[in-house]
């Protein structure tokens, strides 16, 4: 989770093995590493941190109320420590392949529950699409990646995964400020109790960290409270409304399968643009086109797209194995997860879901 956005590190050569769901290249930067300081040995510290960040805080124009909700009575966790250390790191040589990931993560199960979810929130998600601009089964698509539609929201105390992850120093300048944020949603009235979520910091069904959660979260039943733990209509706003904010264009799909010839010489399609966010996910796009450009080079679209609209070519596993073209909506995506797997896996969910 601009994420705009929700913090995710940035997986390796585009594959979407990343923490959690929406942020930019710029916070998965390469942190500087600090020692992890032992359970035992960190109370002090840890409370005096603490006591720092509330500082910071109430300079932020957080109450004393809000700051003593969230950090009072706060303990270490070695755990969230240990579950950040074992994450995936960079791995030399080619990604893993694309369609097995899509398999595993994906699935007949999800699909047929995106199906079931879209037909019994048609009417609500029908009416965020039409005041977001962005397609229902993209919603759904996105809920049902991130929560299995409500599923696997996480029972992690925020306050106390987000200060010890900002104590152990790796990412501090993140998760003190997403520390911070959450503190703000106590001011915003955000009850502690349903501070639940990732071990890294995520919440509710769009799996939003607390900085995207002020910019982007939105009251969809009217009842002044923007309860993404609890209630669709605030989580279908909610999801429509950050990818509105990320620059969703609507009419354009977020890609097409395509076939594309074997004959094509894809070397002379290599971009040459450094891209400023997600550098591993963009090297493995070709250059922009125009969709008639494509045509005129043999790349058939199996699906309707104007010819008018730019896209890369992107083959995950290589030629012959599943070609795509990808559009400034896909990059939308990445937003929400800096992965070519991540983003992949959620277009083609969304249409089978509405398939």
């Amino acid at each position: 989770m601009s994420l705009l956005r929700k913090f995710r590190l940035a997986a390796p050569l585009g594959l979407g093995m990343a923490l959690f769901s929406p942020v930019t290249a710029q916070q998965s930067a390469v942190p500087v590493v600090q020692p992890v300081p032992a359970a035992a040995d960190s109370a002090d510290g840890f409370q005096s941190y603490l006591q720092l960040v509330g500082a910071k805080a109430r300079g932020q124009g957080v109450s004393q109320r809000a700051v003593d909700s969230i950090i009072g009575g706060l303990t270490y966790n070695p755990r969230v420590v240990s579950l950040d250390r074992s994450q995936p790191g960079s791995t030399p040589g080619s990604p893993p392949a694309f369609w097995p990931y899509y398999a595993r993560h994906i699935g007949a199960e999800r699909i047929n529950r995106g199906r079931t979810a879209l037909a019994a929130n048609a009417d609500l998600v029908g009416r965020m699409e039409a005041q977001y601009g962005v397609p229902a089964k993209m919603i759904i698509a996105i809920w049902g990646k991130e929560t299995f539609y409500g599923r696997i929201m996480g029972d992690f105390d925020l306050a106390r995964s987000l200060a010890t992850l900002a104590y152990e120093g790796r990412r501090r300048e993140l998760f003190e400020g997403e520390l911070i944020a959450l503190m703000k949603m106590a001011d915003r009235g955000v009850p502690r109790s349903r501070m639940l979520g990732s071990w890294a910091g995520a919440f509710g069904n769009p799996q939003f960290l607390p900085s995207v959660y002020l910019r982007v979260a939105r009251d969809g039943d009217g009842d002044g409270d923007a309860d993404i733990w609890n209630s669709r209509a605030d989580t279908f706003a909610s999801i429509a409304n950050y990818f509105k904010d990320a620059g969703w264009r609507q009419g354009e799909p977020w890609g097409v399968r395509v076939d594309a010839p074997a004959g094509l010489d894809r070397k002379l399609l290599t971009t040459r643009l450094d891209a400023p966010s997600c550098p591993r996910v963009h090297v493995r796009h070709s250059v922009w086109k125009t969709v008639a450009e494509w045509r005129a080079l043999g790349v058939v679209p199996r699906a309707p797209i104007a010819d008018s609209t730019m896209a890369v070519l992107f083959e995950p596993d290589g030629a012959g194995n599943g070609s795509f073209l990808l559009t400034g909506n896909y990059r939308v995506i990445l937003h929400y997860n800096c992965s070519n797997y991540y983003a992949l896996s959620v277009g083609l969910l969304a249409d089978e879901i509405a398939r």
